[in-house]
């Protein structure tokens, strides 16, 4: 599994990518690796705002429904279409052609609440003690 350096990543396995006030969206390679076969993702439209720590979409794989949790507070501005024809995206290409929403940051503060790669991995290893 990667965990590029560029990202930001989430307790809710969604990581950000920052560009000046913009954050594009998507699931880490842990997220699409536990959830399989993704079969179908419903993503929030353009131009509505959407809470860190709250739901953005839900997806559906093989294994489960699970909600999409963003890492960031603000409006969506891009929605990634390719995935209504193409849903596979997410399971080969996760960090790039994989990208859901992206969003106008309301708060840049909440950036902090976030992880780098290597405390995203930590985390991910002690979650998986646990289990």
């Amino acid at each position: 599994m990667s965990f590029p350096d560029d990202l930001m990543y989430s307790s809710e396995h969604t990581w950000a990518r920052i560009d000046g006030d913009i954050a594009t969206v998507g699931i880490t390679d842990y997220a699409q690796d536990k959830l399989e076969e993704i079969l179908s993702v419903e993503l929030h439209p353009v131009d509505s705002s959407v809470e860190q720590g709250e739901p953005f979409g839900v997806i559906e794989s093989v294994k489960a429904t699970t909600e999409l949790i963003s890492p960031v507070s603000g409006e969506i501005v891009g929605v990634n279409e390719d995935l209504a024809d193409d849903v596979g995206i997410l399971n080969s290409d996760a960090y790039d052609t994989g990208w859901m929403i992206a969003v106008q940051i309301r708060d840049a503060g909440e950036l902090d609440t976030l992880m780098d790669a290597e405390e995203y991995e930590d985390y991910i290893e002690a979650s998986e003690e646990d289990d």
